[in-house]
């Protein structure tokens, strides 16, 4: 027992000014760290515009947790690996930066649920495409229209490239993402360091294994895309290793998205396998998000914003006269398949008959269909069930309406034909070879310039017709006008 007038010892006094220093120091360290964490803690929330077209080209979709890639990282990556890159930065691959922007189109900055700004993609990315007049022309930024310059395969190989490259590491990239102006504070530099950087590693690692099928594939090229191999691959495990030759190369155009409410119980996508825009849009989303991530309410402003969005006006001088003579030979060859309100707009024509390329029919399976089921289960949206209940397997493609036809070159669902006046020439008048992703406009032939191989140091996509998924075969309507019938029926498809 001591005394309790006894003086504490040095030790003891040691030993309390140990205790309050400790509970000091602890304290400013954790204010210190609430301080570089507050960044992280209070930047959660989504960018929307108030601009419906701005939100389209811009905002995220939702797949910041399970699709993004973090800013500074996607911002150093065509730095760092600028040796695989087909140009310079990342719109070589055909992306739009439009002025004022600091990312291309189709591409959204946004907060994770941590509160790090990740870098996902959005619809724009397939649905955005630019037009010019002439060579030296500034480019026509126009929404809703095929990404007619967009090489999306090749995005993608660079993606699954680089994420076993060596030079992945925080070592070799916190450089330059310092160099780029960062200004991470330490904590944030210790995330990306040890967290961020090799999570994205390992996640581009599992996108490269999940795409391994485009090696047996045609190559791409701008505006086109296979939509189902990524979905066999990513979504449910499919072994695409082992799949047939003729399921492999489903390669498809991306198609225009405007005018979408008359296009509501129409057999939709290109081989009209489901009759919901709801469904036909949650699907398509999948290319980019999660069934877990998906965001509804910006998905659905856009859909809202797309229903009315009408098709836009040609542009340039039409010939009233010979249009007046081409109109009643729509009506009479072509009104019933593509109008609306055409006792066949928006059904299936078998295979057999319209004689196209089967690539892409075959690529969609009962299989995926009755897989694709399962997917959104358990997921609602305003009181209503998101499960997919309209896919089917069909037996040919769809008609769909020709609104905007000008825009939407080049053409048949593989885009095949660069022009509408080469479509109306029997297959072996067809070009055999062209080049895509030249978005210099062709009034004469309607479509866009396919002579063109290289302008400026860039080089421009050969499509050939003998691979497979490119033939340009079948859609034998209009074969026997006679040429000016035919040049009659182009002017008039002009005005819709």
């Amino acid at each position: 027992m001591t005394n309790d007038n006894e003086q504490p010892s040095l030790l003891q006094k040691i030993w309390v000014f140990i205790q309050k220093a400790s509970v000091f120091i602890v304290g400013a360290v954790l204010i210190i760290a609430l301080i570089l964490a507050l960044p992280l803690l209070t930047n959660r929330n989504a960018v929307n515009y108030a601009n419906i077209n701005d939100h389209f080209k811009y905002a995220s979709i939702g797949g910041e947790d399970s699709d993004g890639i973090p800013y500074w990282i996607w911002k150093a990556l065509p730095v760092v690996f600028s040796d695989k890159l087909p140009g310079e930065g990342l719109t070589s691959f055909g992306f739009i930066q439009e002025a004022g922007h600091e990312l291309p189109i189709g591409f959204a900055k946004s907060p994770n649920s941590v509160g790090l700004d990740v870098v996902t993609q959005n619809c724009a990315t397939c649905h955005v495409g630019s037009l010019r007049d002439r060579t030296d022309s500034e480019p026509v930024i126009i929404s809703a229209m095929p990404s007619n310059t967009v090489n999306l395969q090749g995005y993608i190989q660079f993606l699954a490239d680089v994420g076993v490259d060596k030079r992945f590491t925080a070592n070799e990239i916190m450089p330059y993402i310092d160099e780029m102006g960062a200004n991470l504070n330490p904590l944030q530099k210790l995330i990306y360091s040890y967290i961020a950087i090799p999570q994205t590693r390992d996640a581009l690692v599992n996108l490269r294994d999940g795409f391994t099928f485009m090696e047996r594939q045609t190559p791409y090229g701008p505006g086109r895309v296979d939509t189902f191999s990524s979905y066999k691959s990513r979504r449910f495990n499919f072994p695409t290793d082992k799949l047939e030759e003729d399921e492999l190369n489903g390669i498809a155009d991306f198609p225009s998205v405007w005018n979408q409410g008359p296009r509501e119980g129409m057999q939709l996508h290109w081989d009209g396998n489901n009759t919901s825009v709801d469904e036909r849009n949650k699907s398509a989303a999948l290319a980019l998000v999660q069934p877990t991530t998906i965001d509804f309410d910006s998905i659905h402003r856009v859909r809202d914003w797309l229903m009315e969005l009408p098709a836009p006006s040609y542009p340039y001088p039409i010939n009233q006269e010979l249009a007046a003579v081409g109109k009643p030979i729509y009506e009479n060859t072509c009104a019933s398949c593509h109008a609306f309100g055409g006792s066949q707009v928006g059904k299936v024509v078998p295979i057999e008959e319209i004689g196209t390329d089967p690539g892409r029919l075959d690529s969609y399976t009962y299989e995926l269909a009755s897989n694709q089921y399962t997917l959104f289960t358990g997921i609602s949206y305003q009181g209503e069930d998101q499960r997919f209940t309209k896919f089917r397997k069909t037996n040919g493609y769809a008609n769909h309406p020709l609104d905007g036809i000008w825009l939407r070159a080049p053409y048949l669902h593989n885009g095949s034909v660069p022009t509408l006046r080469d479509l109306l020439e029997t297959p072996d008048k067809r070009p055999e070879t062209f080049y895509r992703g030249y978005d210099v406009f062709d009034p004469e032939k309607v479509g866009f310039v396919s002579d063109v191989g290289e302008e400026n140091g860039k080089d421009y996509f050969k499509f050939d017709t003998a691979k497979p998924g490119n033939s340009n075969s079948g859609h034998d309507y209009g074969l026997d006008l006679s040429s000016e019938e035919k040049d009659a029926l182009v002017e008039y498809m002009k005005t819709l």
